[in-house]
């Protein structure tokens, strides 16, 4: 419950500043669509934890932004994005001597997401520059999981993978909850020109839901995603 609170706050907090310039700033209506393509950075906040290194997969996506308000030097806009992204972990795995295993192991978890951001902007309108935020929840849905494990495979002597804490109950795990939610933030750079709008974003995602069940009768009492988003998008003027 407190999650939930959490996302509506933000969410209205985002939404005041729009809604309250709406009576007071100059008006616009420029809508744009395009496209975005990037890397994310994945890590799953697991406990008991899990030693990983960052989780390398493309994200790519559509985008629709409706430019509704210009407030003294600040230009406020509106972002829906329909997105994959795939997801998931990479193990550091080391022996209790923290000596480095041959082992490899890697989960691939593939997602659609859909953020809903309130961004603001300051610069360029037209031509030139403009540096900007964007902030707002996300939701989205695992539509398949699977893993890579390497060929070599260290057993220890009870013939059991070989892992820090004894922990192996993840090699055997389907992703048990589809539906993830949380939040996403970001900062930005845009370049206006002619023939549209060029942008270079970072974003960070902090995922409010598991993949696997939190009971106490449960392996992880949290297992959530943590994306780090690098990504170029391109979007051209439908209205304006």
């Amino acid at each position: 419950m407190r999650k939930i609170l959490l996302t509506l706050s933000l969410c209205a907090a985002l939404a005041a500043p729009l809604t309250s310039t709406a009576q007071v700033g100059e008006a616009r209506s420029d809508l744009a669509i395009g496209g975005s393509a990037g890397v994310a950075l994945n890590r799953i906040d697991f406990d008991p934890n899990i030693k990983q290194t960052l989780h390398a997969g493309p994200t790519f996506g559509l985008a629709l932004r409706y430019s509704c308000e210009k407030y003294f030097s600040t230009y406020c806009a509106l972002q829906a994005e329909v997105n994959f992204a795939r997801l998931g972990w990479t193990e550091d795995i080391l022996n209790s001597a923290s000596q480095p295993l041959p082992d490899t192991y890697r989960r691939d978890i593939d997602y659609v997401q859909v953020p809903l951001l309130a961004r603001l902007g300051w610069g360029r309108e037209r031509k030139g520059f403009m540096f900007y935020l964007v902030a707002g929840p996300q939701i989205g849905f695992c539509i398949g999981d699977h893993a890579k494990q390497g060929s070599t495979w260290t057993l220890n002597e009870e013939g059991v993978p070989d892992r820090p804490g004894g922990l192996t109950a993840q090699y055997t795990m389907d992703v048990e909850k589809k539906f993830d939610y949380g939040i996403v933030g970001g900062l930005g750079v845009e370049w206006h020109t002619g023939i549209g709008h060029f942008m270079l974003e970072g974003r960070y995602y902090f995922g409010l839901a598991d993949i696997y069940g939190n009971a106490k009768k449960d392996v992880f009492g949290r297992s959530a995603h943590g994306t780090i988003y690098a990504k170029l998008t391109y979007l051209t003027d439908i209205l304006k």
